[in-house]
């Protein structure tokens, strides 16, 4: 059995924006908590930016033994090489075996450049992570404590496990809202290493004139009841149905990628593979078939409530409650029983 010859951190990068962490870092940190327990090894956080040292005591108190802040004004808004520059760096100095981005649009850009710089495999848009031991299926080496990167594949159809023997460190992106964020830890104490990286003006080959963030429509993953509608749905006018039940119940309105590529609905509204994922306390799904690349975003509600027209609709495999029948007589009944209620 070969054991893994590096004994370096885990680290996972917080990506933060206008001086506020992205939930997907954080949600990191839990994961990257757990692989470096079983490890052995510490949990690192990286941040960069022009002054993000203050991030440290929320980045320790979900789950960071230490953070490396980078500051330096041309870190203030992102830039692919100078950013990229520095993780690089970082990564050749420290030697850590696992590497973790959010597969933001941020991380999928920093994420290729810099395992293409190291010369490490990437995998992207995980929804698992774990550790375990590989057997090569040709030279039947045996490699003990290897990262696997689970994701789906071909569609959605299979789920692959992706492990990297050779070429570290291990690198991977993940999905936001995939794991589970841990509630903060107040007592946690932990290192903070503040410096500034050695750039100059020729690293950033591109001049910020003006930043304009453009803010989310909707939360879905703060929200507590989501009703989603799909290709089923039929149209833009039908889907305000779904906005008046969700008004009833004081939720939120969710959709299909089918829905939004009809333009019925905003992308900011989309769930599943290619959108958000969620974990209300109840999702209504309406005119929703249930392919699995929308399952992915949507299975671990607590309550799942179907309502299709179709009986054999995949959706119906997940669903706590299924209703067969046509929405335009369904949810008006549904939103009455509601107000009855209220």
């Amino acid at each position: 059995m070969i054991e893994a010859n590096r004994q370096g951190d885990v680290w996972v990068v917080a990506e933060q924006n206008d001086g506020q962490l992205h939930d997907v870092g954080l949600e990191l940190l839990s994961k990257g908590r757990e692989l470096a327990a079983t490890l052995g090894v510490r949990l690192s956080a990286v941040v960069m930016g022009a002054n993000v040292a203050e991030h440290a005591d929320r980045l320790i108190r979900h789950g960071a033994d230490r953070v490396l802040a980078a500051e330096h004004d041309l870190l203030g808004h992102y830039q692919t090489q100078p950013y990229a520059k520095v993780l690089v760096g970082l990564i050749e100095r420290e030697r850590p075996q696992i590497v973790l981005f959010g597969a933001t649009p941020v991380g999928r850009d920093l994420a290729p450049r810099v395992a293409s710089a190291t010369r490490a495999g990437l995998t992207a848009d995980c929804t698992d992570l774990d550790v375990g031991d590989h057997t090569e299926p040709v030279t039947r080496a045996k490699y003990r404590n290897l990262l696997y990167q689970i994701r789906p594949a071909f569609g959605g159809n299979i789920i692959a496990t992706i492990v990297n023997p050779d070429r570290w460190p291990q690198m991977a992106t993940v999905r936001e809202g995939v794991m589970p964020m841990l509630d903060a830890d107040p007592a946690r104490r932990g290192e903070v290493v503040r410096f500034r990286p050695d750039l100059t003006a020729a690293d950033a080959v591109l001049k910020v004139l003006e930043h304009r963030p453009a803010e989310r429509r909707v939360n879905l993953k703060a929200s507590r009841i989501i009703v989603a509608g799909g290709a089923g749905v039929g149209s833009k006018e039908n889907f305000q149905l779904l906005w008046r039940l969700a008004n009833a119940l004081g939720g939120t309105v969710g959709a299909s990628r089918a829905a939004v590529d009809a333009g019925w609905i905003h992308k900011d509204h989309q769930v599943g593979q290619t959108g958000v994922t969620v974990r209300p306390a109840l999702y209504i799904a309406v005119g929703i078939s249930g392919a699995v690349q929308h399952r992915a975003g949507m299975s671990e509600a607590r309550k799942i409530v179907a309502v299709n027209s179709d009986p054999q609709a995949p959706i119906f495999q997940v669903a706590h409650y299924g209703i067969v029948g046509d929405l335009a007589r369904v949810l008006p009944m549904m939103i009455d029983a509601v107000k009855r209620r209220v």
